[in-house]
């Protein structure tokens, strides 16, 4: 047996998250689909992170194990020619037996994008959050830095939410204007289930006059759901993908091309 890893891009819109699950229609599904029609026989995969529904990813990363002989182009050639055209694989490669795409990622990168304008677009569709009303992007990034850091994020974490601890470390969280859009790009060891989502739903707040930027320290000292704002729209979310420590040699995060 050879471990393979590979990087997927995907657009979440018309799916139920990454998750395989009964009947939910899964990106983690059509990936194994894929993968198992050019491998000859059925093969599971282990993502970086799991994606709920509608999210997007630039360089989402598997690994899965197998005994078929291929070379990395009959791979990526194979499979994304068996895959919908929202879904395809980047590059495909071999790796050492002890890399594991969950495991071994030392951080995660995510952006949300919120289209900030008073009449909706109809092309950024399920592509953005949207939010009409003016946001302070300096106001929100000034709010976020108190997320920076070891901490209880319990009031940002769905009620559903899997993880055995809430404790995170966010390494940074970055909120910018770039015209019509307000950027939030975030990175940490892991995330909770909805924390980024949560997250912007706070800072979004801030963002609005609603609430001083001092206001977010006071939601994670709570450690309460009830305590923060609303949930952002899961459109605007991207899984901008994992880092890896070099020995393993693999891509590094891409550079996120939208909004450009």
């Amino acid at each position: 047996m050879s471990r393979w890893a590979a990087g997927i891009e995907y657009l979440g819109t018309a799916y139920g998250g990454w998750q395989e699950q009964g009947r939910v229609h899964s990106i983690q599904g059509e990936i194994q689909r894929a993968l198992s029609f050019v491998a000859a026989h059925p093969l599971r995969v282990t993502c970086a992170g799991r994606t709920d529904a509608g999210v997007h990813a630039f360089q989402q990363v598997v690994h899965f194990d197998t005994d078929a002989q291929r070379t990395p182009y009959a791979w990526l050639l194979g499979t994304n020619t068996n895959l919908p055209p929202d879904i395809s694989l980047r590059w495909v490669q071999p790796v050492a037996a002890d890399f594991d795409a969950r495991r071994s990622a030392r951080a995660r990168h995510y952006r949300y994008v919120i289209h900030n304008h008073r009449a909706r677009s109809a092309l950024l569709f399920q592509r953005v959050g949207w939010w009409p009303q003016a946001l302070d992007a300096a106001a929100m990034h000034e709010g976020a830095q108190a997320l920076v850091g070891e901490h209880d994020f319990s009031a940002f974490r769905d009620s559903q939410c899997q993880s055995s601890t809430p404790m995170r470390n966010l390494h940074h969280l970055r909120v910018r204007r770039q015209g019509e859009f307000v950027i939030m790009d975030i990175c940490g060891n892991a995330f909770l289930h909805h924390m980024v989502r949560n997250i912007t739903g706070v800072l979004a707040e801030v963002g609005l006059g609603k609430r001083q930027p001092s206001w977010v320290g006071e939601v994670l000292a709570s450690r309460d759901r009830t305590q923060a704002g609303v949930n952002a729209p899961p459109g605007g979310l991207y899984f901008i993908g994992p880092e890896y420590p070099e020995r393993f040699g693999l891509p590094a995060p891409p550079r996120p091309w939208f909004p450009a």
